[in-house]
């Protein structure tokens, strides 16, 4: 084999590796190893003064491959790879020991053990790296178009940066109308704007921006290909109104005579089988709910039919499936309401005054149920005595661990306007307050010293008299040290927490992403990568995330269109060079590797041999461990290179 001419670089991290790691005796005994013409040191190699050193050794030593001992890949690869290529080598020609994460940190109380994982690290890292071949990263076409699954703040946010910078953009959204959980809430904190006239004035721009597709009543059914040219098939249910015809001059809702539970007021109210979602929506036109339609003809019905005088009804409306062509996708699914029965202690479902947050917003909203008026559901009167539970289904172990971050607000906020509007007496029961927002301190300040009463401690039970329909409410105040009970409570309102949506899991497997243990997307990283998914070319905004209030939504939102743009702005992109490539002359066409891959990257061709598309395919390496004819080889972690860094640790014990 040709020699090989291995530069190490050992970073201290300052005394991240260094104030654990004995660099001296790592030095010594790293230069001894065959094949190593250089060993340098420097306290921060990821810096521009480390880049040049290995910029200089390259030039000055003649080196053909390098190690870098730091921190995880995960955080400086790309850097080192740069490096690289400044330096007149392949970038591929590179092996990073993780010094730090694995190796300093874990063993802070050993340096010694630390020390000698250290050494064994690098050994094996210039083992592999002198079996490293030079490779060349595929170049692709990218599609100028992006889809958007989602049409809350998020979706509409995302949308109309990337419509704006001149890119063709699909919304998708499985409701009548965009607009999402922001459409339904009154005010927003710490302000109290009118969340509508925030809301409203984008959902309209959405509507009619000629850049714009937007394709209500739809879900994405299926996604193929990879970043840069996707091809997303979508399937739309039929909304029996020609959107074009609607006038939205509510004729025919007059005539309708089916009246169900209104979703959009949280089933507050009621609404007609033929329908506009609520007055702001986009489409500004009427839908028909098939499910409780009497009937679609003259005999059992068709009232609405009769009565529209554009003729934008049809009744013989079906569904469409559409294929779409993207470069890029952005997630934003949004979050679903905590549903509360699940806590059976504070008698949600059985106890009409026991409501949720949404179904306050919905009342206080002037355009609500109630016309902005908060009342009991059991009577309609106005409640004088009001009770507010935070972290219903959040910071629990029995159902969810995660705080909600927006639960806190929105009662702080909910409390505030009914302390101003009615004088009613609230008090809250919290565990700790999160009020983590620019001016949220301030206004939770404010609402206290505007007489709500704040109580630390949890609720334990609700009791109801079955006569009077009051509540008592049995707690403690922790502060305190003392138990409390409540009585002749009108309403008791519990700050549900949010998941995510019911289609979460289907969204991830129509688009192979990954969901971190409280269901909700995950991100490449949390804190370099927030808004990129492991796949490339696919984003995540909002809730669909994480649990986050409607600035920090919006914010996130722009980062995935920032994200989409600048890989749609290219025209091209490359990709790296880590997948799989098939050796035909050994493949038998088993169709195995085609079955297990998790990326759908692996096809069978017509010579009945098994193709890999190289910008899908991740290099995982599940397809060339499962070939039982060795014919398939996951390039830059071969078998060769494994194998000579367990050889290596292996002679060292």
């Amino acid at each position: 084999m040709l020699e090989r001419r291995v530069g190490v670089f050992l970073c201290h991290c300052g005394s991240n590796i260094a104030g654990v790691v004995d660099i001296p005796r790592l030095m010594d005994t790293i230069k001894k190893i065959d094949g190593v013409v250089h060993v340098e040191d420097y306290k921060y190699v990821c810096s521009r003064p480390g880049q040049q050193i290995i910029h200089d050794a390259v030039k000055d030593k003649r080196l053909d491959r390098i190690v870098i001992g730091s921190c995880s890949p995960r955080m400086h690869e790309v850097t080192f790879r740069q490096t690289m290529r400044d330096s007149g080598l392949n970038p591929f020609l590179l092996e990073i020991a993780n010094l730090r994460e694995q190796c300093s940190w874990i063993h802070s109380n050993d340096p010694k053990a630390a020390t000698e994982k250290a050494i064994d690290l690098v050994r094996m890292a210039v083992a592999r790296a002198k079996l490293l071949e030079a490779l060349d990263e595929p170049v692709f076409e990218v599609k100028k178009a992006t889809l958007i699954i989602g049409g809350g703040i998020a979706g509409i946010s995302a949308a109309l940066d990337l419509a704006n910078a001149g890119f063709k953009v699909y919304l998708v959204e499985k409701e009548p109308s965009i607009g999402g959980k922001m459409s339904r809430w009154d005010k927003t904190f710490p302000t109290l704007d009118c969340a509508s006239c925030i809301l409203t004035p984008r959902m309209a721009e959405v509507g009619s921006h000629p850049n714009i597709e937007m394709l209500t009543l739809s879900q994405v059914e299926k996604v193929e290909g990879f970043v840069g040219n996707f091809e997303v098939t979508v399937r739309q249910k039929p909304r029996y109104v020609d959107v074009k015809k609607c006038t939205s001059c509510d004729d025919c809702t007059k005539v309708c005579p089916v009246d169900v539970p209104a979703e959009f007021d949280a089933n507050l109210a009621y609404r007609r089988a033929i329908h506009i979602p609520f007055a702001q929506a986009v489409p500004s036109a009427y839908v028909l709910d098939m499910k409780n339609c009497l009937g679609v003809d003259t005999i059992r019905c068709g009232k609405c039919k009769e009565k529209c005088e554009p003729g934008a009804i049809n009744y013989d409306d079906h569904e469409r499936i559409l294929k779409l062509q993207t470069g890029t996708i952005i997630v934003a699914t949004g979050f679903e309401i905590f549903d509360a029965t699940k806590k059976e202690e504070y008698g949600y479902g059985e106890f009409p005054n026991v409501v949720n947050l949404a179904e306050v917003e919905r009342m206080l909203s002037a355009g609500g149920p109630t016309q902005g008026h908060v009342v009991r559901p059991s009577d309609l009167k106005e409640p004088r005595r009001i009770v507010y539970i935070q972290c219903v289904g959040s910071r629990d172990e029995r159902t969810n661990r995660y705080c909600s971050r927006v639960c806190c607000m929105t009662a702080i906020k909910q409390a505030r306007m009914l302390r101003d509007k009615t004088g009613a007496e609230i008090f809250l029961f919290y565990i700790d307050l999160r009020t983590f927002g620019k001016g949220y301190e301030e206004f939770y300040e404010s609402t206290a010293a505007a007489g709500v009463t704040f109580i630390r401690g949890r609720v334990g039970e609700i009791l109801q008299d079955d006569t009077t329909m009051n509540l008592t409410v049995r707690g403690e105040d922790t502060l305190l040290g003392k138990p409390m009970q409540l009585d002749d409570v009108d309403l008791v309102v519990l700050s549900t927490g949010v998941v995510p949506p019911a289609s979460a899991k289907d969204v991830a497997r129509i688009l192979n992403l990954s969901q971190s243990p409280d269901g909700f997307l995950l991100e490449a990283h949390p804190k370099l990568r927030p808004v990129d998914s492991f796949n490339d070319g696919i984003f995540v905004a909002g809730m669909a995330q994480g649990p986050k209030d409607i600035p920090d939504t919006v914010a996130q939102a722009k980062a995935a269109a920032s994200g989409a743009m600048a890989l749609m702005g290219k025209g091209r992109i490359t990709v790296e060079p880590y997948y799989s490539v098939v050796d035909e002359d050994r493949c038998s066409g088993c169709r195995l590797c085609v079955s297990l891959c998790p990326y759908n990257a692996i096809t069978i061709e017509k010579n009945g041999r098994a193709h890999v598309n190289p910008a899908v395919c991740k290099g995982c390496g599940t397809c060339s461990s499962a070939c039982a004819a060795s014919a398939i080889t996951s390039q830059h972690y071969t078998d060769g290179q494994i194998a000579a860094m367990v050889e290596e640790y292996l002679s060292a014990r």
